[in-house]
């Protein structure tokens, strides 16, 4: 199958080619051909379908880097919590009522909403997964939307039971991962691969801490960990971690704060990621996002959304927050330190549509396949309509995408060649499934308001 997209403005995100005016991008099977001019009387577009962009904007396909999907049947329930709230209601609460068929409607249906607001690719960090069956449930979910993902196999967080460890001891289980390697996510190069989502040094023993570490260089894997968020399980864990040569560009850490600033030099000259949730993080109170200090020693900053249980799922807000909050902060501390606000802003629309693009393909350890326009890479792209009301006149491209662009705005997403969206529809059928995410929820939410009820009511007795 060939698709030659022309008359739009190609932001490629390639430094080499740029943005183009009035450019040409042929996608043949599942890969991008070629970016340019002239495109229709090449010979490689023969027999291509020619889809008129009408001066539309094309951009790679976005990234969230980091999002909790088995919540997006609880959309607005911790919308007013605080971290430490979410901790008692979710992992101790709500978490513990879902079923792996819960687990699989929210998966696909948030998976199928990030395709709908221009997310491609997807870092599904899933810690809801008491059973195999949740695990297969999610990745089933992930497959029928036709997302591009890496699956975070992680573990629950529940209080222990009498007699138990806590989940603080438990090393992640090596079973699971050779059982996903060898079985739904065999294909390093499918769609949906795996990676590993531990607890890392800040909520593990260290023994925990260096047996997961292990395990993921083991098999190869991503091993993305939360940072902050209240005391660490075992402090100067990071120390033993450093002195043993295991961090690279393999580590994500998710959120970053209470990380020092020798600290936070030494991991991003390692090649560690980042993935920030600025918009969740300043709403819970993890502290202000850590964007800052990672620029600041040429670390990568990916974004992504978090919570659907707080925030929303579009990847343009998020981006929007993460630039506005560190450009407040730049300028407060320019105001303090000079006397002034700088003479020009601190960070640039292009280097947050980064974050959201190729930035966030380096966190996944996919930016061989994608978060570029380059020929050879995976055809994952997103038309944006321009000529609409919210966005003309169009300026400054790059500017008018991140700070403008709204879901009313994807006209068309594309993953690996092939359409998801198209004129500003999805080509799957959410009208079940809408239904079926609005029943998972509300029983859930139902459930956990009675149980509490019902707790409060014997603590008053």
């Amino acid at each position: 199958m060939k698709v030659l997209f022309i008359n739009a403005t190609v932001i490629t995100m390639d430094s080499q080619l740029g943005e183009l005016s009035n450019g040409q991008v042929l996608v043949e099977d599942d890969r991008l051909a070629a970016v340019g001019h002239g495109l229709v009387d090449d010979p490689k577009a023969q027999g291509a379908e020619v889809i008129d962009c009408a001066g539309g904007i094309l951009i790679p396909g976005l990234v969230n880097a980091h999002m909790h999907t088995w919540q997006t049947g609880l959309r607005g329930v911790a919308a007013n919590w605080t971290l430490l709230e979410y901790f008692r209601h979710v992992h101790r609460g709500l978490a513990a009522l879902f079923t792996p068929n819960d687990i699989y409607i929210a998966t696909r249906m948030g998976a199928i909403n990030q395709l709908n607001c221009g997310t491609t690719t997807l870092g599904d960090w899933c810690h809801n997964n008491p059973t195999p069956d949740h695990t297969d449930a999610a990745v089933s979910g992930l497959k029928e939307s036709g997302i591009r993902a890496l699956f975070m196999h992680g573990s629950p967080k529940p209080d222990p039971q009498p007699g138990h460890p806590h989940f603080s001891e438990i090393p992640h289980p090596r079973h699971e991962i050779e059982r996903l390697l060898k079985g739904e996510l065999a294909n390093p190069k499918g769609l949906v691969t795996l990676g590993m989502a531990i607890l890392g040094p800040h909520y593990s023993t260290l023994d925990v801490t260096l047996k997961d570490f292990a395990l993921a260089k083991e098999f190869g894997l991503v091993a993305s960990m939360h940072q902050g968020g209240g005391a660490a399980v075992a402090p100067g864990a990071w120390d033993e971690v450093e002195s043993r040569g295991l961090l690279g560009p393999d580590i994500n850490i998710v959120h970053g704060q209470s990380l020092d600033d020798g600290q936070m030099a030494r991991f991003c000259a390692s090649g560690v990621t980042f993935s920030i949730a600025p918009e969740n993080e300043m709403t819970q109170g993890h502290g202000f996002p850590v964007t800052g200090l990672v620029r600041q020693h040429g670390g990568v900053v990916s974004l992504g959304v978090d919570l659907e249980s707080v925030i929303s799922g579009d990847m343009f807000s998020v981006a929007r927050a993460a630039l506005g909050m560190q450009r407040s902060l730049d300028n407060d501390a320019s105001r303090r330190e000079q006397g002034k606000i700088p003479d020009t802003s601190t960070i640039t629309t292009r280097e947050a549509l980064g974050w959201i693009t190729l930035d966030g393909a380096k966190a996944l350890g996919l930016e061989a396949r994608i978060g570029s326009l380059t020929p050879g890479k995976q055809a994952d792209l997103v038309l944006i309509d321009s000529n609409k009301l919210n966005m003309q006149p169009v300026n400054d491209p790059v500017s008018t995408v991140v700070m403008q662009t709204s879901l009313a705005n994807i006209d068309s997403v594309m993953v690996a060649g092939q359409f998801k969206k198209r004129s500003g529809r999805l080509l799957i059928n959410t009208e079940q499934g809408i239904a079926e995410l609005a029943k998972s929820g509300h029983r859930i939410h139902t459930e956990l308001l009675a149980r509490e009820a019902h707790s409060t009511q014997e603590a008053n007795q």
